[in-house]
């Protein structure tokens, strides 16, 4: 059973006896309702007491608004619930998981080119001060998962290194930094996402590691965290079939691949028993296509609880999802003993971070104290200085910097696409996009820039009736070298192309055309990519290559300043940028 007294919840005996007490004086519907974790679908004070009222919810995740919207709704719900709530975010890269008016800080793995410790301490803090300030208790962070397949869509920017060490080291202090701030930390994705080429939201995606592969890599971390008192961790719907086989050798393949949120080899077996586990688990979101996959939902519910998972991420239809998790309880497949200890893991949580010591119109700070903590500039200062050390020039061969309107007069810009790239458009509201902000930016400086406009995207312009005739003369859009080779002194490619299943650059239909840099030995040639730090895999020629990790305004004028050599280049990446190829590296 579940030890209050030690990390990760180092109970008094009062927060122990209210842990009791509480489960003591619950009903049966009580008990099953703190299982699960609403994601809101209103703010509206009349649902979200109907939710408290009719499901007696243990946690809520919801999606971003503004901080005071977010503060409201946080006030209702633990002012009307009568067992306060574990209240979540996807504070990743910083307080704007939290609300829209947070502060961006940086991706994981934008702090690990930064190489610095101290940055990873003031991701966790000034997550958890802003998430805190309008209610947040709990994050649903660090990602933790091992960036070593190039190809994995999740991995690409969200964990700090490939490497089981860095990201241990950088893990450790961003926990600190929310733990030290009133913020309970959820490291994901258990037990690692990183090896598998696929998306466990629409895909099984299996960690395929040894036993003896996965304690150096992925159990290192998570073990590293454990012994730190990493108070909760979220299971992914990822199978590790080779650990299975060494609890069991006469496995089925069914329970081989069964993913780890309903797996009890994984969740009791590993985690619990092997690595010493005391803290809550929670399932990632229900509705990914590899936990619906793996069995009937009316099924998959309770299995999870059976299985370890002591929280169940997000209802479907609550009624339905509410009725099967209580017929599953009725049936047997969650036992008694296996309730009573999610039970304990779950208020134990909430006592730790002292939620059963405070009046229902206390937990929250008043307002006014609240909105001050949001979006200091003292904060973006900090999310500046990060961008500023971690821009990684990662292939330097042509020493082409610095770059001056002497020597590069005449620019020409290549918007480099993928797939996500209308995604990424839309997702950026209506601003500017990356390679209009570095335009502006370079004219400012004095150079003569232009955008490339595709033989594609001219095309596309015409009558339905001509597009066909020009699409199969396509071909005939190559042009003299001269023409590139005479009209601009520098070509800079801009890849804003980010993590998909398909985030691999897109070339267009044309040959012989700026779209593509096949001109790397005529004129001078910069590639660019802000998102994605793999695309030397589609761009092994470039000679001059950087990484950004993203596209905020002041990361792309740092990015300029570098190039003009006002300041160093000093970010060093985190992954294998060259993608484990050796045409990359020439």
């Amino acid at each position: 059973m579940v030890n209050l007294k030690v990390k990760p919840y180092n109970l008094d005996e009062q927060g122990i006896k209210w842990v009791k007490d509480t489960i003591a004086n619950m009903t049966i519907e009580e008990k099953i309702g703190q299982l699960f974790v609403n994601m809101g679908s209103s703010r509206e004070e009349d649902y979200l007491k109907s939710v408290l009222d009719n499901y007696h919810i243990g946690g809520v995740r919801y999606n971003p608004a503004m901080s005071g919207q977010v503060y409201d709704q946080n006030k209702i719900l633990q002012e009307n619930s009568k067992i306060p709530l574990l209240i979540a975010a996807n504070t990743e890269g910083g307080g704007n998981g939290a609300c829209l008016d947070g502060t961006y800080i940086a991706s994981g793995i934008k702090v690990g080119a930064a190489d610095s410790k101290e940055y990873a301490y003031e991701l966790g803090k000034i997550s958890a001060i802003e998430s805190a300030a309008i209610g947040c208790n709990w994050s649903f962070a660090p990602v933790v998962d091992l960036m070593i397949n190039w190809r994995n869509p999740i991995t690409t920017n969200r964990g700090f290194s490939k490497d089981a060490d860095k990201t241990l080291e950088l893990s450790l202090e961003f926990m600190r930094g929310m733990m030290e701030n009133g913020v309970a930390p959820a490291a994901k994705h258990f037990p690692g996402d990183g090896i598998d080429e696929r998306d466990q939201h629409l895909s099984f995606a299996p960690n395929t590691l040894s036993p003896e592969e996965w304690d150096k890599t992925f159990g290192k971390v998570y073990g590293g965290l454990i012994d730190a008192g990493l108070p909760s961790i979220m299971a992914g719907h990822i199978a590790l079939p080779e650990y299975v086989r060494y609890f069991n050798p006469n496995a089925t393949k069914k329970e081989l691949l069964m993913p780890a949120t309903l797996n009890k080899y994984i969740l009791t077996d590993l985690l619990r028993d092997k690595m010493g586990f005391n803290g809550l688990v929670v399932t990632d979101a229900s509705h990914m296509v590899a936990m619906t996959s793996a069995m009937k939902r009316s099924e998959m519910l309770p299995t999870a609880i059976a299985a370890g998972s002591d929280m169940f991420l997000f209802f479907n239809d609550p009624e339905e999802d509410f009725e099967w998790m209580m017929d599953g309880y009725r049936n047997g497949i969650i036992t008694d003993e296996r309730l009573e200890e999610a039970l304990t893991r779950i208020l134990g949580t909430k006592a730790a971070l002292g939620l059963h010591n405070k009046p229902k119109t206390e937990i929250l700070q008043p307002k006014e104290e609240a909105m001050a903590k949001i979006g200091l500039d003292s904060y973006k200062e900090i999310a500046k200085e990060i961008s500023d050390k971690s821009i990684t020039l990662v292939k330097n061969e042509e020493n082409i910097f610095p770059i001056n309107p002497e020597k590069h007069k005449r620019i020409l810009l290549v918007n480099v696409k993928g797939i996500a790239n209308g995604i990424a458009d839309l997702m950026g509201g209506g601003k500017k996009t990356p390679i209009e902000q570095i335009k502006e930016l370079l004219e400012q400086e004095g150079f003569e820039v232009e955008i490339y406009e595709s033989a594609m995207e001219k095309i596309m312009k015409l009558p339905k009736e001509q597009i066909l005739m020009k699409l199969l003369d396509v071909y005939s859009q190559k042009r003299p070298i001269a023409e590139l080779t005479g009209k601009y002194d520098l070509i800079i490619n801009v890849a804003n192309v980010g993590a998909n299943t398909h985030q691999r650059i897109e070339w267009t239909m044309a040959k012989g055309t700026p779209d593509m840099p096949f001109y790397v030995h005529e004129i001078p040639t910069i590639f660019v990519s802000v998102l994605s730090p793999f695309h030397l895999a589609d761009v092994p020629q470039v000679q001059t290559y950087i990484n950004t990790y993203d596209s905020q305004d002041y990361t792309l004028k740092l990015l300029v300043e570098k190039m003009l050599g006002r300041s160093e280049f000093t970010g060093v990446s985190p992954v294998d940028a060259y993608c484990g190829l050796c045409d990359t590296v020439f």
